[in-house]
């Protein structure tokens, strides 16, 4: 299992871009003898700099402010110790831990759009799984994209995962089955990939429908889990990607990727933003986050610790 030491290591390395992206509003802080309203300019452009989003910076700089005239916040020193705290309040509605023991096998279905880094990300998550003690099976359901079944192929290799999969034909198919198989197996966990596809083709939206559709009569009450794949990079376009598939789909939760290659990890905020507004009796959390290339630069989400490495 991974050190949390070291994943605090990583998690921080992964978000340095970010950091850079929001050193103009920081280091203004750290430089500056006492909180001003040119300090608190500064720190809205550089939130908005790392995609945060206009009303997720607005609401955060409001919840600031309101703690530094509680606290009597006076230096720089204090107001980015405030802002830690702010970041994890605002960051906890959408942590929460992926529980697999209350059905077996647990189905976990994972969508995304082409390139979020959705295959990876389950080979990723199919080790962590194996880490925390789960027997885990693989159902290729991507069957259109080229090498997509070998590529997960080479990941149930690399953990020692069986994989089922086929060239071609139905994804529903496929997954039914994979749950055949993993029932038979007494397989704790299935995880199906699914084709990436774009929230505007809507035929594809249709098809994934109907993929979920066939899981639910394969195994009544699965899946247990339907996550959808979010390229960090993709700044503000991930909230048009997480309102339109969880419509199409009902996500129960976010797996946020590639954070270590932008400076636009401050969407987080702009999701949780979004949600509290949409959907505050039924936020979607974010499971995970992947800050890496390694197996192990995926692990779970955990607010106060998105907070810290933020902005340290």
């Amino acid at each position: 299992m991974v050190a949390a030491t070291s994943w605090a290591t990583r998690l921080k390395a992964g978000l340095a871009r970010t950091r850079e992206a929001l050193g103009g509003g920081l280091g203004a802080l750290l430089g500056r003898r006492r909180v001003d309203a040119a300090l608190y300019e500064e720190l809205e452009s550089a939130l908005l700099a790392a995609d945060c989003g206009v009303e997720a910076t607005r609401a955060l700089l409001e919840d600031l402010r309101g703690r530094e005239k509680r606290q009597r916040i006076e230096d720089g020193a204090g107001l980015k110790s405030a802002l830690k705290g702010v970041l994890a309040e605002r960051l906890r509605p959408l942590e929460r831990a992926l529980e697999v023991g209350a059905h077996r096998p647990s189905v976990i279905m994972v969508a995304g759009v082409n390139g979020s880094g959705k295959t990876t990300s389950i080979g990723k998550l199919a080790k962590w799984l194996q880490q925390h003690g789960s027997s885990v099976l693989l159902a290729a359901g991507d069957t259109f994209r080229a090498a997509a079944r070998e590529q997960l192929a080479a990941w149930g290799e690399r953990n020692g995962v069986p994989v089922i999969g086929q060239q071609g034909g139905d994804p529903g198919a496929v997954v039914f089955d994979a749950i055949g198989a993993a029932r038979a197996r007494s397989i704790d966990v299935l995880i199906a990939d699914t084709a990436g596809r774009l929230p505007t083709q809507l035929h594809l939206m249709e098809e994934i429908k109907k993929v979920k559709r066939v899981v639910a009569k394969a195994l009544p009450g699965a899946p247990h889990e339907t996550l959808l794949v979010l390229d960090a990079g993709t700044g503000q376009n991930a909230l048009a990607q997480v309102r339109a598939f969880d419509e199409a789909l009902g996500l129960t939760g976010l797996i946020l990727t590639k954070l270590d290659g932008t400076a636009k990890g401050g969407t987080i905020l702009a999701i949780a933003q979004a949600r509290s507004k949409e959907a505050a009796t039924r936020p979607v959390p974010v499971l995970f986050v992947g800050v890496g290339e390694g197996i192990d630069d995926l692990q779970p989400f955990v607010a106060a610790d998105f907070a810290e490495a933020l902005v340290d």
